[in-house]
């Protein structure tokens, strides 16, 4: 059986150096000799390529060669990707991605496919790069009722608030550090918008509750408004801010967000930094169990789609089944109508301090931070839901208030 390849990209490459570099072991392990890397399909030239010979710019070649059982999509984004992968499925070829937007928006039609035509669609890169998360869910933890999953879902934002909190490093110099150093793209946006985290916690929450749940119904929310003193008030909480993908099973619905969240420094979620990502699963059985380590980069993220390879192979006569079903309108509960508790920082527009701003609350907490302005009030409060919050913080006179919810992990 040979295999393909579609992008040759970071990861693209990466996958076809680690089935190059340990050819022998692969093959012995997925059960398959000889298993070969037959195509690449990019629309660009590598002329000083080592696989050069392998190098296609037609997709039907891969399409219509029946001696090409497995076919790796690491090219990204929605299209061409998901025609592409609907229509290697429908010809009967396993399919292994590590593209979390494909995944995360089409991810319950593809597994369906695959299952119509006796073949595998799996994605454990798509999530946690190098970081097992997939196959634990699926296999290791299901004897267990899964109540939440939340995680620090992306390096780049993981690292710029590490330099926030560790160096007192302005947001916008630690993005330009992290786009000097490789860990963020030019445009950003996805990764400090929290579009990458949300595409995320949308494949987890949909694994571990069994219906798929899409990125357009997620509240997210990115890093661009966290400033330094929001980093010197959650210390003074004792407590620090990381972007949070989190999913909780409420009843018949599924409350899912990204977030910049304030956690205890003394969490397993708080020791998290740099680029590293970190997944939490809440099981019945269990407990908490954490999973961590390298979140992206080309090998990491090659070692666990060349993994699906393999796994893919050992397939090939019985499906790998696992996946989820479609969900209903209302799946997903409000996030803005959850109870909580919150940390607010906001500028009285009367001029007056946190004294004023919270009279009448209940279970506050004042935080102070060097330099802050008068007028400037900080506070962590217990709320019925974040709207009643903002409604009320505006009743009160406070300004454009920044409002993050405390978390447990």
């Amino acid at each position: 059986m040979n295999i393909a390849i579609m992008g040759f990209g970071v990861v693209g490459s990466g996958v076809a150096e680690v089935f190059t570099k340990n050819h022998e072991m692969i093959a012995e392990k997925s059960l398959h000799a000889p298993f070969e890397l037959k195509y690449i399909l990019d629309i660009r030239d590598f002329p000083d390529s080592p696989y050069a010979d392998n190098m296609i710019k037609d997709f039907n070649l891969i399409l219509n060669d029946e001696t090409v059982g497995i076919v790796v999509e690491t090219m990204g984004g929605l299209h061409p990707a998901y025609d592409f992968v609907s229509a290697l499925l429908k010809a009967g070829k396993s399919v292994v991605t590590s593209n979390k937007e494909l995944v995360a928006e089409k991810g319950c039609e593809l597994l369906a496919l695959a299952k119509e035509n006796g073949v595998n669609f799996l994605f454990e890169a798509s999530v946690g790069g190098g970081v097992p998360i997939i196959r634990p869910i699926t296999q290791c933890l299901a004897a267990n009722d899964i109540s939440e999953v939340a995680g620090i879902l992306n390096g780049t934002t993981n690292f710029i608030l590490t330099k926030m909190i560790r160096e007192n490093m302005e947001l916008t110099d630690a993005l330009k550090l992290a786009q000097k150093l490789g860990y963020a793209e030019k445009d950003p946006t996805a990764d400090i918008d929290g579009i990458d985290a949300s595409r995320k916690i949308c494949i987890l929450a949909s694994l571990c509750f069994g219906k798929h749940v899409y990125p357009k119904s997620v509240h997210t929310e990115g890093i661009r408004g966290i400033t330094l003193r929001d980093v010197a008030y959650a210390g003074n909480a004792d407590m620090v801010i990381k972007l949070l993908g989190v999913a909780k099973k409420t009843g018949n619905q599924v409350v899912i967000s990204v977030a910049p969240c304030l956690i205890d420094k003394h969490s397993q979620l708080a020791s998290v930094s740099d680029v590293f990502n970190a997944i939490l699963v809440r099981g019945d059985a269990i407990g908490d169990v954490v999973f961590y380590g390298r979140g992206a980069g080309k090998l990491p993220t090659a070692s666990a789609v060349v993994a699906d390879v393999i796994d893919s192979a050992k397939h090939t006569e019985r499906r790998r089944i696992f996946g989820w079903t479609d969900s209903e309108e209302g799946y997903v509960a409000d996030y803005a109508s959850v109870p909580g508790r919150f940390y607010v920082r906001g500028t009285m527009t009367d001029g007056s301090g946190a004294g004023s701003v919270t009279a009448g609350m209940k279970s506050v907490k004042v935080l102070f931070a060097e330099n802050a302005p008068a007028d400037e009030a900080a506070f962590l409060v217990n709320a019925p839901s974040e709207k009643w919050l903002r409604k009320t913080l505006q009743t009160v006179g406070i300004a454009d208030p920044v409002v993050m919810r405390v978390t447990d992990y």
